[in-house]
């Protein structure tokens, strides 16, 4: 039986405030708290370093790995948690380079997420003859070619929200004889993901999000089943080793998505995420989905009825089938109309240089709020209470 959504009485949300920010951070289930309180209290506490094999502390990576992986449409087994998006990033383009040594190329879109675009840069940089290229948005199947090894995209536009084609997009890069790496940051929890119907090689993404890990929450690597004993993990920890507590004084590397491990997983981290996963065992990500669509569908009709005439321009695909579950506006004097409006008790968040960014989470959020949100938005803007210094000074996290 599915949970009916919302499902607000799982999470600690906070009085009064309006909270359209889960695409960045989500809030806190009440679970991952208690999970936590236990696994210190209980687990570290009681049990100092027999956690590790009596309260099962080793294999959190692989038992929160099976619980994203029906959220990304993967099988068990092909999904591991640990590190950051960051370093799983840099662990699958890695592999997909491998497994093509004769193409040069990683293609990506020139506004991906910087840090996608940063990891490619370094990882080029350090394997002669490779490059990174990048082209707009819908250039992108195009410019697919004989010399494109990988190509690497963030599935939902972080800014915009514009959602990526993913099966045309792995369907024109395999016609290529090329390989994909998605980044599904914007797409776990918060739409169907099916990386086994598409036959994409490799995804990775964070916990953070829609997924309601926490701050800083372990991040995940996919690996399609079939390639797992191919690939060499350009990072070989002691945990991705067949045999960790042997201490061979060399790699060999594990069985499956095990090889993919590096070090230590955050024991503390890895056990907020996996309580707040539980979540998702009743909870139909179609229906996500569905709310999500009418969600933002009300926001924009609201927010540009109600904010006409102030400077609102919508950067977001109006198809809700084009886009993911975040909507924005490009703002004049964006960030400051968004402190004001977090000083009002909405959340949202504010992206360089113009864009104000409100995220969608049907679990919690509901129509009511929505409407609310639009109406303190428009009395902002026509009352100018975004024009203070506190709101004018640039924090540095925005």
């Amino acid at each position: 039986m599915t949970r009916p959504l919302p499902c607000r009485d799982v999470f600690d949300l906070p009085e009064g405030i309006i909270y359209l920010d889960g695409n960045s951070l989500g809030p806190l289930p009440k679970a991952a708290a208690e999970r936590v309180a236990h696994t210190v209290s209980g687990e570290w506490g009681a049990m100092l370093i027999g956690g590790w094999n009596g309260a099962g502390w080793i294999d959190l990576p692989q038992r929160v790995g099976d619980r994203i992986a029906p959220l990304i449409g993967a099988p068990p087994g092909s999904v591991i948690a640990g590190d950051t998006t960051s370093v799983q990033l840099y662990k699958a383009l890695s592999a997909a380079l491998a497994l093509h040594p004769d193409r040069a190329e990683i293609l990506s879109e020139a506004g991906n997420f910087p840090t996608d675009l940063y990891i490619a840069e370094g990882l080029v940089a350090q394997v002669p003859g490779r490059r990174l290229r990048t082209e707009p948005r819908d250039a992108i199947i195009e410019a697919i070619g004989p010399e494109t090894a990988v190509v690497m995209l963030t599935q939902v536009d972080y800014r915009t929200g514009a959602l990526h084609d993913m099966a045309a997009v792995t369907e024109a890069a395999h016609a290529a004889g090329a390989a994909v790496v998605w980044d599904l940051a914007h797409s776990a929890g918060a739409l169907p993901v099916d990386l086994g119907a598409v036959g994409a090689e490799f995804a990775v993404g964070c916990g953070y999000k829609y997924l309601n890990g926490g701050p800083g929450a372990p991040a995940f690597i996919y690996v399609r089943p079939d390639l797992q004993e191919r690939v060499a993990p350009a990072l070989s920890g002691w945990l991705g080793h067949a045999a960790p507590f042997d201490f061979d004084p060399g790699y060999r590397p594990a069985e499956g998505i095990v090889r993919m491990q590096v070090g230590t997983p955050g024991v503390l981290s890895m056990s907020a995420l996996d309580a707040a996963l539980e979540i998702w065992e009743d909870v139909d990500v179609t229906e996500v989905r569905a709310v999500s669509i009418a969600l933002a569908d009300l926001f924009i009709t609201e927010a540009e009825t109600r904010c006409e005439g102030h400077g609102l321009e919508l950067v977001t695909p109006r198809d809700g089938a084009r886009r993911g579950s975040q909507v924005s506006f490009r703002c004049p004097n964006g960030y400051a109309v968004m402190q004001a409006l977090i000083a009002e008790g909405v959340v949202g968040d504010f992206r360089a240089p113009d864009l104000i960014r409100f995220g969608f989470a049907p679990l919690y959020n509901t129509e009511d709020e929505i409407i609310e949100a639009a109406k303190r938005l428009a009395v902002i803007l026509a009352e100018r209470r975004w024009d203070r210094p506190g709101f004018l000074a640039r924090a540095k996290v925005t």
